[in-house]
């Protein structure tokens, strides 16, 4: 029996556009195990922290552009070997979640690392007003650090590392060895953010309910075994600014076009357990994690205006022209909207552009953008990309996916090509005057800019093409979810990063609990038995001091009667006689 499910999926705050919008929602079929999840995902009360039972997290991410603080908490593991810990982002008593963020990044330090200590003492010291002082020993502290550390050498991401792990056990008593500090790959950082968006969505949860979604899945490394069957996982699209990253699983065991293919894909494939225990395989996943520098909304616009000057300068020279070279003859650009203008800048000169707000024609233009090959399986710059399951998948767009959709079309959600492209093509079209006259009525989202007004069309026509064509989705394909929030909330790859390096302390929880449960007998007895073997050996120990005392006199009293004999035959001036010894 299916019961509704309302989820918001909010467009928040856009740092890149500021202010906030109001949510977005769309109702989501779900089962009541589904609405319990909710439930649990949607508690804003404040952490208990006098609750013994509790434990707690800490990871700071450490960024690019600064370094961000997550405290997590989770109850003791329930003793079902099935189900994973109940991370939860830890809340202050104002119920807000214990996060805070320092500037600039990490990577500054990096001719200076012996001051790295105290640039993220603020962020530790914050972490341990928040953890209960009991706690902070048996609580595991991870530093993991992103992009802006990747691209520093080896040598001065090693000195950074150190000095973190040389002075961090000195002021703070949290949980923290060599392997908590360390530079992630990008694939890393993908399967942590996959990690998190499924486990807020309850994906990790069995379950027997037939109205749930499934998948068969062949378990990696365990290729002679029948296959199972479990709760279908959501993949993840993420178009930031710079790069775009796909992650999904991949729940059937792949096949390759040549070696070389099977080569790059053991890069891009990350298999691994998030169950407690290891020779368990109902929570291995295998999972296609792959990121496109260079794909990102601005850097592809600007991919784009690198690529109109330089031929455009080309053509003009050849041509004997000075198309763009001027206001008056500037460039039409189909990816501008309808008479919009704008400026590219380079090396001293201005090309003018003009928009003719044509969406196909954009769409056409950037297509050779994408890299695409003839080699089969394979997505934006040939890389290797294993077969989706269209019919039998569900994937979540974040970031760029959800602006091109929600911020001026505003049709965030749900994703319908057919819908998309005709919003896309009729914004294209229309005026820039008329635009603006929107914009200034506030017709579009509240942290919508003319910065975003006028690269709609371009990002629209750039979103499409990637989904589409890089990644080759039909444009039948009805499963994707634009997004910003899950639940109202931000979900960080720092909630996958926890959940995965604790995965192992629920079996140490129910090794300790299978042990009390199975030795409650021999609890009581040994209890009785050990009363029993005090009382016998203080017993023992008295009736040894008694004898030892006892002899002592005997030989005292020899002594004496020795003695006493020989002072009578000195008296008769006889010689003393010798004794017998005893």
């Amino acid at each position: 029996m299916f019961e509704h499910q309302l989820v918001f999926l909010s467009a928040g705050h856009n740092p890149k556009w500021g202010g906030s919008a109001s949510p977005v929602c769309f109702l989501l079929l779900g089962t009541s195990a589904s609405l319990r999840y909710l439930a649990r995902v949607t508690d804003t009360e404040a952490t208990d922290t006098n609750n013994p039972n509790l434990n707690y997290g800490i990871v700071v991410d450490c960024g690019s552009s600064g370094s961000r603080i997550f405290v997590y908490c989770w109850p003791r593991h329930n003793g079902n070997p099935h189900d994973l810990l109940d991370i939860k982002q830890m809340r202050d008593k104002n119920r807000k979640p214990v996060v805070m963020k320092i500037k600039p990044g990490i990577s500054e330090f990096a001719s200076s690392p012996e001051k790295v200590s105290d640039y993220i003492s603020p962020l530790l010291s914050f972490a341990a007003q928040h953890v209960p002082r009991a706690k902070h020993k048996e609580t595991p502290l991870y530093i993991l650090c992103t992009a802006g550390m990747r691209i520093l050498p080896e040598s001065q991401q090693k000195a950074i590392l150190e000095d973190l792990l040389t002075d961090i056990p000195v002021h703070f008593d949290f949980l923290f060895s060599d392997s908590h500090a360390e530079v992630i790959s990008g694939k890393q950082e993908g399967v942590y953010a996959w990690i998190g968006i499924n486990f807020v969505l309850g994906r990790f949860e069995h379950t027997d309910d037939e109205d749930e979604a499934i998948v068969e899945v062949h378990v990696p490394g365990s290729e002679n075994k029948e296959a199972i069957f479990r709760k279908r996982t959501v993949g993840i699209l993420d178009m930031g600014g710079v790069s775009t990253q796909i992650a999904y699983e991949v729940p059937k065991t792949v096949s390759f076009a040549s070696s070389q293919q099977e080569e790059v894909a053991k890069n891009l494939l990350a298999e691994f357990n998030l169950g407690c225990d290891a020779h368990q395989t109902e929570h291995v996943y295998r999972v296609y994690v792959a990121t496109f520098l260079g794909f990102g909304g601005n850097a592809a616009r600007q991919r784009y205006e690198d690529s109109l000057f330089t031929s455009t300068v080309l053509k003009n020279r050849l041509l004997g022209k000075q198309t763009g070279m001027t206001s008056d003859s500037p460039y039409l650009d189909p990816c501008l909207p309808l008479d919009a203008q704008d400026e590219i800048q380079q090396n001293g000169q201005i090309m003018y552009l003009r928009g003719t707000g044509d969406f196909n024609l954009c769409r056409e233009i950037i297509q050779p953008f994408m890299n695409k090959t003839n080699e089969t399986q394979t997505s934006l710059n040939g890389v290797y990309q294993p077969a989706v399951h269209f019919q039998n998948s569900e994937f979540y767009g974040f970031s760029e996916f959800y602006y091109c959709t929600e911020d001026v079309l505003r049709m965030g959600g749900d994703y319908n090509a057919a819908k998309f492209t005709k919003a896309a093509k009729d914004y294209c079209a229309t005026k820039w005057s008329v635009l603006r006259e929107r914009f200034d009525r506030g017709l579009y989202a509240s942290h919508a800019d003319l910065h975003r007004l006028k690269y709609q069309c371009f990002k629209s026509a750039w979103m499409y093409e990637v989904f589409h064509s890089g990644f080759s989705f039909p444009v039948s394909y009805s499963n994707l979810k634009t997004a910003l929030q899950v639940y109202d909330k931000e979900v960080q790859w720092t909630l996958g990063a926890i959940l995965y390096r604790t995965r192992f302390l629920p079996l140490r929880d129910i090794q300790q609990e299978n042990f009390r449960g199975s030795h409650s007998h021999w609890r009581s007895f040994s209890f009785v038995y050990n009363h029993y073997l005090f009382f016998v050996c203080f017993l023992i120990v008295l009736l040894s001091i008694l004898l030892y005392l006892l002899r002592l006199r005997r030989i005292h009293r020899r002594m004496l009667r020795n003695s006493s004999s020989t002072s009578l035959w000195i008296e008769e001036g006889l010689p003393p006689q010798k004794i017998a010894g005893p």
